[in-house]
């Protein structure tokens, strides 16, 4: 990776999904998420000493494949995140004035959901064969409470 991102961030919106054929003809699609995160500068207040928000930038970040799914199915407006990826350029046209103007955008290696606004989180029970489920309940009884 050239330009390394790493940064925090709240989603301005919920992502997006798209499915893209791909460039070989061969009628396979891959997934694209796209979403808008607002990454927030903090900083002392000189006047006040505390802490606060100084300033920030959006972006816009891409993810692709599996991981493109899972924001997509998971990330919701107003969630926090982590994102980990490179800063690209990219030209594109206005489509006031059609002139050209450049885009930075992140293509993110990952991107992982913060425990901040968080109220609940529920596991899908694991796929195992059952005697692996009866092995680990019998090193639960183990365990004192």
């Amino acid at each position: 990776m050239q330009n390394l991102f790493i940064g925090k961030g709240n989603l301005g919106d919920s992502p997006t999904l798209k499915r893209i054929p791909r460039k070989n003809n061969s009628g396979e699609e891959f997934s694209v998420c796209s979403m808008r995160v607002y990454f927030g500068r903090y900083g002392v207040d000189q006047a006040t000493g505390e802490v606060g928000q100084i300033g920030g930038f959006w972006r816009e970040v891409e993810i692709y494949g599996s991981k493109a799914e899972a924001c997509a199915q998971f990330l919701r407006k107003g969630a926090r995140v982590l994102v980990i990826g490179e800063e690209r350029d990219f030209f594109a046209k206005d489509e006031t004035t059609n002139a050209e103007v450049q885009v930075i955008k992140i293509v993110a290696e990952d991107v992982a959901l913060q425990l901040t606004r968080i109220e609940s989180i529920t596991y899908k029970q694991a796929n195992r064969p059952s005697s692996a489920r009866d092995q680990e309940a019998s090193l639960d009884e183990d365990v004192p409470a």
